[in-house]
Parts: structure tokens; C-alpha cells; sequence
């Protein structure tokens, strides 16, 4: 008697080759300190040096060595190997958050805070790594892998919304370096159990002499200027909603917005969408713009409960964007740059975040916290603009 297809099919099949669950496992646990860092920086560093200005430079700083780092530890990792690279190099980012709480803890020069955790730039893109392995396992098996895209992007909100929350608990129920030192511990158990499963770690592939960057791939390069946009529209939603409800209600708000992508994504790795590929990142750029202007209408009212509802839909059509966008990148990038062509859209995510960040941080402080949600708007709408651009020449370079 066969068993009868249901929603959760594509998901027991993404997961039934041996190792898959473990080292989805491992993956989860060092990603889930991703959403922890930043966090645990920010209230360790003001609460010991009196000063939001420096543990907010701090973490920027961070941030840029990162967009820098990230594509060269990724490369090493496409000619070397996933576990030769992503252990030591985890272990070096371990050792910047380290030295970060020491240098806190014992009142070193503000200078010291910079340098440790730049060095925490070195932290491999799991997330990358995950989803090279989906395509390994899973090769030729577009479905498959559309899940397996979906699957991720879900496992990103989860870990980006749980993140922030526990850090926050611990640094506030525990000791204000707590964050810190349990991130580091999660990160660098995760990715031990990671790069342990070494039977579905993907083969590495010679690169033939005179390959070139990803980033000069046909086509790559407006990709990521989506992914520069998209990112935008995170953060611009993120300063926005902490300007706009201050206290605990603020990342009640985020979490909704992060429960409503998370959950589009799983249902989204549940269908097997007809349309090609250009076409339905245009479709779902096209809807993330359209939802959009729910949380800017919203906060024109005055009602945090309006704003709750718009945000849940308007994260409802994130996660399909970015199952898509990283679909497009596996499709451009070839098989022996994987990880460096999937780190270099994480960047631009960053890039966007940190753009988006600052322009609704301005916005915000001289039109008013509610006009802040008009640039999540532009952004999402500029997103649509490039991708229609260039949907010919990304669908000829798939064809």
C-alpha cells in the first residue's frame, strides 16, 4: 500500500538520504548564535562602557570586515573543502568573541573591542554550506532542491528571530557576557557536528585554470544588486519597528514579521511553482512590494495591533524571495565556486541591511518613525526595477 502524497512529502524526501538529518542538526545549532552576536555585543558592550554610540561602531565595523572576509572564506572553502576550512576558521571566530568579552570584562581601550571582533569575520556562511550540500545530495533534482532553498530560508528567520531573544534572556538573567560566551559554544559545537558528517559533504571540485570570480558570471552581478535591495528592505523594517514601539512590544513586532516569512517559506517548499525562474522572482519581488505598504499604512493609524497584522503578511512574501534569489545563484554559480557565489548574495543581504539600516534611521529621525516604513517600499520597488531589467539576460543564461 503506498503511502498518499501529502504537504510534508517534499520534506521527507529532502531529508531522506543518510546524514542529511545531522548535519541539518549541526547546521542549525552553529547558525542559531548568528542572530545572537550582534545582540550580545551591543548590551555587553554599553552596559560595561556607558555607550550605545561605541557598541553600535563596534558592531558595524564588524559587519563591513565581514562583507569583506566572507567571500575569501568561502572560496578557501570551494578548493579545500568544507570541513578543512569551516573548523579552524570557526575556531578563529570563536576566539574574536573570546577575546571581545575579555577585553570587556577587564576594561581594555576601545580600540581592543574593534579588533576582536573583526576577527570575528571569519565565521564560515553555514547557512552556504547547508545549502551546497542540498545541492550535492540532490543534483538534478530541481524540486528536491526548490524545497530544500525553502527549507533554509525558513531555518534563517527561526534562527534570526530565536536569536536576538535568547541572547537578550541570558545577558539579562545571567551576566551580561553570557550572550557572548553562549554563542561562541553553540557556534563552534554546531559546526563540529557539521563537519563531522562527511559523507554528505560535497566533493571538491577542481577549479580549471583562468576560472573566473562568480561575480563575473552573466547575470550575477544585477543579482545581487536585488539581493543589495532586498536587504534594505530588512533593515530599514527592523530600525523602523524599534523606532516605532519602543520596549518588548518593538521585537514582538519583529518576531511576527519573522513568523510570517518563516512560515510562507515551508509552504513554499510545499509547492512546485510552473513559472521559470526570472519570472517568479519578478512575481514575488512584485508581491514584496505590494505588501509592503501594509506596515506603512498601518502606522499612519496609530494602532500597534494594525501594525502586528501588516507586518505578519508583509514577512509572508520575504521568504519566497529569497528561496528564489538563492535558486537563481545555485543556477549561475558554477558547481566549483558554489559556496563563494551563495556567500557573495549573503553579503549583498548585509550590504542592503546596513544601507537600509541608515536610511530609515534618517528618516525616521527627521519625518517621523511612521514615514520610516515607506523605505522598506522603495526598496522592494527598486528590487523589482533591476530584476525586471534584467530578466531576459538571466532567463537566456539559464536556457
Amino acid at each position: 500500500m503506498t503511502r498518499k502524497a501529502g504537504p510534508l512529502a517534499p520534506y521527507r524526501q529532502l531529508f531522506a538520504p543518510p546524514g542529511a538529518p545531522a548535519f541539518t542538526a549541526g547546521n542549525l545549532l552553529a547558525r542559531l548564535p548568528m542572530g545572537m552576536f550582534s545582540v550580545s555585543a551591543v548590551i555587553m558592550i554599553a552596559g560595561s562602557r556607558g555607550s550605545y554610540a561605541l557598541a553600535g561602531a563596534v558592531t558595524a565595523t564588524g559587519l563591513a570586515v565581514t562583507a569583506l572576509v566572507a567571500p575569501w572564506t568561502a572560496r578557501l572553502v570551494d578548493r579545500h573543502g568544507q570541513a578543512r576550512i569551516a573548523v579552524p576558521a570557526t575556531a578563529l571566530a570563536a576566539l574574536g568573541s573570546l577575546a571581545l568579552l575579555l577585553c570587556v570584562h577587564y576594561d581594555a581601550p576601545d580600540w581592543t573591542l574593534f579588533a576582536a571582533y573583526a576577527a570575528t569575520a571569519t565565521t564560515p556562511n553555514t547557512g552556504g554550506m547547508s545549502r551546497a550540500r542540498w545541492a550535492h545530495i540532490h543534483r538534478g533534482d530541481q524540486a528536491t532542491l526548490h524545497t530544500a532553498n525553502s527549507f533554509e530560508q525558513a531555518a534563517d528567520e527561526l534562527c534570526f528571530m530565536l536569536g536576538p531573544v535568547l541572547a537578550a534572556f541570558l545577558c539579562a538573567a545571567l551576566f551580561p557576557e553570557a550572550g557572548t560566551l553562549t554563542g561562541a559554544v553553540l557556534m563552534v559545537t554546531g559546526v563540529l557536528i557539521f563537519a563531522a558528517q562527511r559523507s554528505t559533504e560535497p566533493p571538491v571540485t577542481p577549479r580549471p585554470a583562468g576560472t573566473r570570480s562568480p561575480l563575473r558570471t552573466a547575470g550575477m552581478a544585477p543579482l545581487l544588486a536585488v539581493f543589495l535591495a532586498t536587504g534594505a528592505v530588512f533593515g530599514a523594517l527592523e530600525v523602523t519597528t524599534l523606532a516605532y514601539l519602543t520596549g518588548p512590544g518593538a521585537g514582538l513586532l519583529l518576531a511576527l514579521q519573522a513568523a510570517g516569512s518563516g512560515t510562507a517559506g515551508l509552504l513554499y517548499g510545499a509547492m512546485r511553482p510552473a513559472r521559470g525562474l526570472s519570472g517568479r522572482l519578478a512575481a514575488c519581488l512584485a508581491a514584496m512590494t505590494a505588501l509592503m505598504t501594509l506596515p506603512l499604512l498601518a502606522a499612519g493609524t496609530g494602532s500597534a495591533a494594525l501594525l502586528a497584522a501588516a507586518l505578519l503578511l508583509a514577512g509572508a512574501a520575504t521568504a519566497p524571495t529569497m528561496v528564489t534569489g538563492m535558486t537563481l545563484v545555485q543556477r549561475l554559480t558554477p558547481q566549483s565556486s558554489l559556496n563563494e557565489g551563495m556567500t557573495l548574495a549573503v553579503t549583498a543581504i548585509l550590504g542592503g541591511i546596513a544601507a537600509g539600516s541608515a536610511t530609515a534611521g534618517w528618516t525616521v529621525e527627521h519625518l517621523g518613525a511612521a514615514h520610516g516604513y515607506a523605505v522598506p517600499v522603495v526598496a522592494a520597488a527598486l528590487a523589482l526595477v533591476v530584476a525586471l531589467a534584467v530578466a531576459g539576460t538571466t532567463k537566456a543564461r539559464l536556457s
